[in-house]
């Protein structure tokens, strides 16, 4: 038994990576249109880009849209005031087409009949730190969940729907490890 278990630790402890102290971090509390908290989202950069994991609960089960806005502000009930679709390159939106994508498209979010969903992403269209792609411009930026599923084609908001959770990037203190 002990070995099976150091063989599992062993496996666990082989998918985690040390970052530099001192990474851009970022972090975002999700929150529906009522002010309940449905969710938490973690950023960091490191040599492959931006990663995103998004853990959304209390969420209806199906696909959704989930995008990086490009204002940090989300006031309910509707979270218009998060703006559009982070896009500082002027694209089309889109994972799919070739005019595309928006620096805040992302895929959907795929939750369950538990009500509970989970995205991992890494991204090279935008930086934690400062430069023409940061998320921590002017007005910040905003991580918003949406009613519909992102058809990953149609400009500006891939058919998405209406604005369900939000949450406003702020910065983090990079911890010493992550697993992913």
């Amino acid at each position: 038994m002990k070995r099976l278990f150091l063989f599992v630790a062993g496996l666990v402890l082989s998918g985690c990576a040390t970052m530099p102290a001192g990474s851009p971090q970022a972090t975002a509390a999700l929150k529906n249109a009522s002010g309940a908290g449905v969710g938490t989202a973690s950023f960091w950069e490191d040599a492959s880009g931006v990663r995103i994991v998004a853990q959304a609960r209390g969420i209806s089960p199906g696909r959704h849209g989930i995008h990086i806005h490009a204002v940090g502000k989300c006031d309910p009930p509707d979270f218009t005031t998060a703006g559009g679709h982070y896009n500082p390159a002027g694209k089309k939106h889109g994972l799919k087409i070739p005019a595309g994508p928006h620096a805040g498209d992302l895929p959907n979010l795929d939750v369950g009949t538990d009500r509970t969903g989970r995205l991992e992403y890494v991204t090279r269209l935008v930086t934690l730190g400062p430069g023409p792609t940061s998320l921590f411009d002017a007005d910040g930026s905003a991580l918003v969940i949406h009613a519909n599923p992102d058809d990953e084609m149609t400009d500006p908001t891939g058919n998405s729907g209406g604005r369900i959770a939000c949450g406003v990037l702020t910065r983090a203190v990079a911890p010493r490890s992550y697993s992913y």
